[in-house]
């Protein structure tokens, strides 16, 4: 995460991945994003890399289109270019001016590709998804998907929306999953559940999250209004445990199979 302060250390955390033998290292949308994969395509030489989460409402589609057709050269092939729509709260401080969700991802995307094609190729595009529409939409505009914070629960039937020529051509995906490695259990939860307690405050994750099967949980934060305590009184640890990972290294690692 390429926050103030930190910059640096996540260029030289990615290196040590690289050599670590990791597959990938992927950023979210907090701070820079893509200035980190630029700077990580240059400290690196074979490890892929790229944005989570892009927020499309931050850069026009003809601009997005440069950059990523840029880091898409420079990095010979390495970089994924992920893309999301955010969430209201962040719209309303932008003051960005929007339609539809499916619909402006699905213009934006358009757009960006008859951009691309003037800008030497475009990488392979994923879209930030969670309910059952927008993981459509990336099926028939993208090359995969990503949740965060994603119901283990509720995968299996995420998972069957994406046809199996899809999968077999190589559809990515993934899931951002908050993950604390603590030998005390419940010290883990508790730094896990302040993670989410913004995310709990987000109309479009309560939904996602009673389609999963844990409508009184939602329910519940729904009647806590703005009292905290109560909010995260009603973040059970089913639910909790469905959506992250937390305690020790072993129990972290079976979550991972999981």
């Amino acid at each position: 995460i390429a926050t103030p302060g930190r910059r640096q250390r996540m260029v030289d955390l990615a290196v040590d991945i690289e050599a670590r033998g990791f597959s990938g290292v992927h950023m979210p949308s907090f701070g820079d994003a893509l200035g980190l994969c630029l700077s990580i395509a240059h400290a690196t030489k074979t490890i892929e890399f790229g944005t989570s989460i892009q927020p499309i409402y931050l850069q026009h589609p003809v601009a997005m289109a440069t950059t990523a057709a840029y880091l898409h050269e420079i990095s010979e092939g390495r970089f994924h270019l992920g893309l999301g729509v955010t969430h209201g709260p962040v719209i309303e401080r932008l003051g960005a001016k929007t339609g539809k969700p499916l619909s402006d991802m699905r213009t934006y995307v358009e757009e960006m590709k008859a951009a691309g094609e003037q800008q030497g190729g475009l990488p392979p595009i994923t879209l930030a998804t969670l309910r059952d529409k927008m993981v459509g939409l990336s099926v028939d505009i993208a090359d995969g998907a990503v949740w965060a914070n994603a119901a283990r629960d509720r995968m299996a039937h995420s998972l069957s929306l994406i046809p199996d020529e899809r999968k077999a051509d190589g559809f990515f995906v993934g899931n951002m999953i908050p993950t604390v490695i603590d030998d005390d259990l419940e010290a883990a939860r508790a730094r896990n559940r302040k993670t989410l307690i913004g995310y709990v405050s987000l109309p479009n994750y309560r939904n996602y999250w009673k389609d999963a099967g844990f409508e009184d949980e939602m329910s519940s934060v729904e009647a806590a209004g703005r009292d905290k305590d109560a909010v995260m009184a009603a973040m059970s640890d089913n639910w909790l445990d469905n959506c992250t990972l937390s305690g020790p290294a072993a129990r972290v690692r079976d979550g991972i199979e999981a």
